[in-house]
C-alpha cells in the first residue's frame, strides 16, 4: 500500500511540472489527447469498482469513475469550444441591429 501511495505521489509531482511547463498554444491538443486518455480510465475504473468484494477498493473505484467522467465531459466542452472558434463568424443579433442602424439612409421611408 505505501508503494501505491508513494507511485501516486510522484506521478501527481511530475504529471503537474510537466501540465505547467505546456505553451498556450500546445493545450488544446493536449487536452484532447488526454480526454482520450480518461476514457481508458473510465473503463479501469468501472472495473476496479465492481471487481472487489471490498467496500474500500469500490468507493476509490467509484470516486476515479467520477473523477475521470468530469475530466472526459470538461475535456468534450474545451474541445467543442476551441472548434466553435475557427467556425464560421456569423453576426449576433445585436451587432446586426447596430449595423443596420449605422447605415445612412436616403430619407425615404422603407
Amino acid at each position: 500500500m505505501l508503494n501505491n501511495v508513494i507511485i501516486f505521489v510522484l506521478a501527481a509531482f511530475v504529471g503537474t511540472e510537466i501540465l505547467t511547463k505546456v505553451p498556450q498554444t500546445l493545450h488544446t491538443p493536449l487536452m484532447s489527447g488526454a480526454n482520450a486518455i480518461s476514457g481508458i480510465t473510465v473503463v479501469g475504473a468501472l472495473v476496479a469498482a465492481g471487481m472487489t468484494a471490498d467496500p474500500w477498493s469500490t468507493w476509490i473505484g467509484f470516486g476515479a469513475l467520477v473523477v475521470a467522467t468530469i475530466n472526459v465531459v470538461g475535456g468534450f466542452l474545451v474541445t467543442d469550444r476551441m472548434l466553435k472558434m475557427f467556425g464560421e463568424k456569423n453576426a449576433s443579433p445585436a451587432q446586426a441591429d447596430a449595423t443596420a442602424a449605422a447605415q445612412p439612409t436616403n430619407g425615404t421611408p422603407e
